[in-house]
């Protein structure tokens, strides 16, 4: 009896062991993609991934950084007026485009847990972005719905609208 018990422990913590370290090797697979990569694999920034291209971004941001992307998602390329999208993927419209990606994008790793601590961060475009951790967190007028996406060569904050320079 006390041998069946043991061998049914032996094999629940067993079990329990290859749970955590499956999901520790996940987490290291995700933590190994670039933003990039990343986010064309979370499959909510298609039109994201469009503009990086036809900005000519991809690999900026595929590069060692660390960078801080405050992500919108399509449903928030969605909310702008119709047509702009288009208008900012022609190549005559191509410096519009890098200086509204380059406003959504920070030098280094900035957590959630420090982005609550700052009341405004300066974006690789050159201007400041404002941040207000007061109720949620929002970036300009943009609420943070999802952060702390790890990624190899920095971190990504999913936000719920596209952030525009002044």
């Amino acid at each position: 009896m006390i041998r069946r018990t043991f061998c049914t422990c032996l094999v629940a913590a067993s079990v329990a062991l290859l749970g955590v370290v499956g999901a520790a090797r996940a987490e290291d697979s995700a933590a190994k993609k670039d933003i990039v990569d990343t986010a064309v694999a979370a499959g909510s920034f298609n039109t994201l991934a469009a503009a990086l291209k036809a900005g000519g971004l991809v690999e900026a941001l595929k590069g060692k950084g660390p960078f801080t992307v405050f992500a919108p998602t399509d449903e928030a390329f969605a909310k702008l007026p119709k047509g702009t999208v288009e208008s900012l993927l022609k190549p005559e419209n191509r410096d519009q485009l890098v200086a509204i990606l380059k406003y959504h994008v920070v030098s280094g790793k900035v957590t959630s847990g420090q982005v609550v601590k700052l009341d405004s961060a300066k974006t690789l475009q050159g201007s400041e972005v404002t941040v207000d951790a007061s109720k949620g967190v929002k970036i300009n007028d943009a609420n943070v719905i999802k952060a702390d996406i790890a990624a190899s060569n920095g971190v990504i904050h999913v936000i719920d609208r596209v952030l525009l320079p002044k």
